[in-house]
């Protein structure tokens, strides 16, 4: 699986991630994303040059092409336009890695009735494969109760009111708590990784 391939997956799960934030805030009643015109699937409104392109390059190229994570610009909402807040917020959080949790079943399941079909080629397996890896990696990685993942925002939606301030001083150091999940728990992450994609693919070897 060549970089750019890998690359151009990547950023279009990011991408599908992040609109899924927006839809779920429009349909509960902040429009902030939309007028923004944030809700496109147009990589080129949501690519950060750090997250979308350089950290995925250096990730793949010291793993030496096992592995690769980035991550988008945040879909932006405005908390006080939810009907309800602190329920929607959960849900807002949810939407990015149920997003990518469905596409690693649907092309998962793609891959299932595929592999046993004479006129597949590998090489669409292996781009299906990635696609699968990348998005269970997003969904699993981004449930990690840590700032500024999805999950620190699951977890602080239903914390009382008096840990807000705490939650706004560790999202300053989110690059920081990112690194350090990657550098110390990224050997317990790839086992559950490597379990769900054989679990929704039918086959041992996650590619990512």
């Amino acid at each position: 699986m060549s970089a750019i391939i890998s690359l151009a997956i990547l950023i279009m799960s990011v991408v599908v991630h992040e609109v899924s934030h927006g839809l779920m805030a429009n349909r509960l009643g902040d429009p902030t994303a939309r007028l923004q015109g944030r809700l496109t699937l147009n990589p080129l409104k949501h690519i950060d040059m750090l997250g979308s392109i350089i950290v995925p390059i250096l990730i793949y190229v010291m793993s030496h092409g096992t592995s690769s994570f980035g991550w988008a610009k945040p879909v932006p909402f405005n908390p006080y336009n939810l009907k309800n807040k602190k329920q929607g917020e959960f849900l807002i959080a949810l939407a990015g890695p149920v997003s990518n949790m469905l596409m690693a079943i649907i092309f998962g399941t793609i891959i299932r009735f595929s592999v046993s079909a004479t006129n597949v080629s590998s090489p669409f397996i292996g781009v299906l494969s990635t696609i699968v890896g990348v998005n269970l990696v997003l969904a699993i990685f981004n449930l990690i109760p840590v700032p500024p993942l999805d999950g620190s925002k699951l977890l602080f939606s239903y914390l009382p009111l008096k840990y807000q301030r705490m939650r706004m001083r560790l999202e300053n150091y989110g690059p920081i708590f990112v690194v350090l999940v990657v550098y110390f728990l990224w050997q317990f992450i790839l086992p559950v990784i490597t379990y769900l994609f054989s679990l929704v693919t039918g086959a041992g070897a996650v590619v990512i």
